[in-house]
């Protein structure tokens, strides 16, 4: 049976950079969502939940490093997804148009099922976040609904991973 990974694009990450301010308030109001999606994960009501709380983020939790803007490319995570079993990502973080839209890219040439929140992604403007948001949906086939209209059914396994 496929699992689902939840992965989490350079949201561990001090936004300590030239022109950062604009990242930083949109990062501010995509953490909310993004909780809220863990939080789902992990309640008493989610089957997987044992398995999100055992895996909830934390220093034991899986961490990829990325050298470029895609967190396949120079990383283990295809390595890693495949040893979990995992056929359908769950793509969240900053920035939309640039780290998050190039691991969407290399996920659809996997193969992978994707689905990006919208609520759970920014870039440095509104534009360029809608921008990526649309080639997700439209040209890379991905879900790009708000993090509250995912569905998560019994027999998917949710796992966390991050791509720093």
């Amino acid at each position: 049976m496929a699992g689902t990974a939840l992965l989490l694009i350079d949201v561990i990450n001090d936004l300590a950079f030239d022109g950062a301010e604009a990242i930083v308030a949109q990062a501010e109001s995509m953490a909310a969502p993004l909780e809220r999606t863990v939080a789902h994960c992990t309640a008493r009501s989610s089957p997987g939940h044992l398995v999100s709380r055992r895996l909830r983020p934390t220093a034991r939790d899986y961490f990829v490093l990325k050298p470029k803007h895609s967190g396949f490319f120079g990383t283990t995570l295809d390595t890693l997804l495949e040893a979990l079993r995992i056929r359908r990502v769950i793509l969240t973080g900053i920035a939309g148009n640039i780290c998050v839209l190039f691991t969407a890219n290399d996920a659809y040439m996997r193969e992978y099922s994707i689905f990006a929140p919208a609520d759970c992604i920014v870039s440095n403007t509104a534009a360029d976040n809608d921008h990526a948001l649309r080639q997700i949906k439209t040209v890379l086939k991905g879900n790009v609904a708000e993090s509250t209209r995912l569905r998560f059914h019994a027999h998917r396994q949710v796992r966390t991973a991050r791509a720093e």
